[in-house]
């Protein structure tokens, strides 16, 4: 098992590359922002999965395929891409067309949240840095010879770390919606989100392995 050290150290580097502005954040201020606190934390934990899933597949060795094959690579760097152009441009058009009804049903929160958690997740899993960023942490965590027990409890650190500073945005942003909810207000997040949403999707396009 890690010891108290080890897990403080490792949850310590993900929080700080947690708290680093990237499409996560995006994604999970927009749905904070635009449908509410639950959302953004179904959002948090679509993230917070995606990071559990980096984490074991890199500690079983996986995630280093991926970085070894540069096609590999472009192809998950460009479903990225893709997926972030495709959120950035319906915020743009929701924007444009700012037609904007309250879901007030609870078939329609629960429906919010089930799309935000697989925004996050989508978003996360999608984003072939994260490959990059776990295969320089996870070794260094893991002993020479890791168990079952020792790579899930290593998963289960990043993920909690990572949950815990996307939770508190989530529920941050949460706590202004009500100044989200004017009209004039939504359609001007939209437009910067979706403006946003769109740049990093061409930037992880662009960019080189």
């Amino acid at each position: 098992m890690m010891s108290t050290a080890e897990v403080l150290a490792l949850a310590g580097v993900i929080l700080l590359g947690s708290m680093s502005p990237g499409p996560d954040w995006m994604i999970v201020i927009r749905n904070a922002a635009v449908t509410g606190r639950r959302a953004g934390i179904a959002c948090a934990a679509g993230v917070a999965v995606g990071v559990f899933t980096w984490s074991i597949v890199t500690a079983v060795g996986i995630a280093g395929l991926l970085a070894a094959s540069a096609m590999a690579y472009t192809v998950v760097k460009l479903a990225g891409a893709i997926y972030l152009g495709y959120l950035g441009i319906r915020a743009l058009l929701a924007a444009r067309r700012g037609e904007y009804a309250p879901a007030t049903a609870d078939s329609g929160r629960e429906r919010g949240m089930g799309l935000a958690f697989r925004q996050g997740l989508l978003t996360n899993l999608f984003n072939p840095k994260c490959a990059v960023f776990f295969i320089a942490l996870v070794p260094q965590f893991l002993p020479a010879d890791p168990t079952v027990l020792s790579t899930l409890e290593l998963g289960i650190v990043c993920t909690v770390a990572n949950l815990s500073w996307f939770a508190a945005l989530a529920i941050g942003v949460g706590a202004l919606r009500h100044a989200f909810t004017r009209r004039r207000v939504r359609r001007a997040l939209d437009a910067v989100m979706g403006s946003v949403m769109v740049a990093l999707g061409l930037r992880i396009a662009v960019q080189s392995n």
